[in-house]
């Protein structure tokens, strides 16, 4: 009998040799012909997989979008109680890539972001990449502003007119735009690990504040040190 062939798992095999090519060399050094002999099949196998390089970066690109996705359901996953301000703490700092083991996938990313700068098929995928996320994130701040604001309003009943209700579209552009610029901020080294999540913190503490005058715990994520066991703010404490 034929030997059947796994064309998805195969398609993942290639677009993670492409990622480890392009953390080597950029991707101006990812060809076909060292993308098969790093993922050790055919330049055949990956034509099957693949018509064009185009084809097989925009592809690559879009697994590193599930991969980082994937970690952000795991977070919200282990504690399915959290709030909405947090739930977007640990999404926000997931998808800044600020950890010593995401380097790597962070080189990968910006190196895409600069391809896509002159590749209209490659910006078409990250556009839709950021509309999935602001989404994502517009309805994140909108619960966790109503829940601050319900809040606010059992305590002073005078604060119904919804004075300081903040945009969340607005919001959750500049917290996009910010988790990026905190990306290439680490990755170059002009701020560690640990200064750029307290950044972020600040500005998640900063959001909050602006909801409605209350501020739910809404955390940036665990920091890259690690987490602390109870998946709060390890601000004031020790990191390991």
């Amino acid at each position: 009998m034929p030997r059947q062939v796994d064309h998805a798992g195969r398609r993942r095999l290639i677009a993670e040799a492409v990622c480890r090519l392009a953390d080597e060399r950029g991707l101006e050094g990812v060809t076909l012909r060292d993308v098969a002999a790093r993922a050790q099949v055919s330049m055949g196998a990956v034509q099957r997989c693949f018509r064009t390089k185009e084809e097989m970066l925009v592809f690559a690109l879009g697994h590193i979008g599930e991969q980082v996705m994937e970690r952000v359901q795991a977070r919200l996953v282990r504690s399915p109680a959290q709030s909405a301000g947090t739930a977007l703490g640990h999404a926000v700092t997931e998808i800044s890539l600020l950890r010593e083991e995401h380097r790597a996938e962070a080189r990968v990313w910006l190196a895409f972001v600069a391809q896509a700068a002159v590749s209209e098929v490659l910006a078409g995928t990250l556009k839709a990449n950021y509309a999935t996320l602001h989404e994502a994130f517009t309805h994140l701040i909108a619960e966790a502003a109503e829940a601050a604001e319900a809040a606010e309003a059992a305590e002073a009943a005078e604060d119904a007119d919804g004075a300081g209700r903040l945009d969340a579209r607005r919001e959750a552009r500049t917290l996009l735009a910010l988790a990026d610029g905190l990306t290439a901020h680490v990755l170059i080294g002009h701020l560690t690990p640990e200064e750029a999540y307290e950044v972020l913190h600040a500005h998640l503490g900063d959001l909050w504040e602006r909801s409605a005058g209350s501020t739910p715990r809404a955390e940036a994520g665990p920091p890259p040190a690690g987490p602390a066991p109870d998946g709060t703010s390890t601000r004031g404490r020790t990191r390991d």
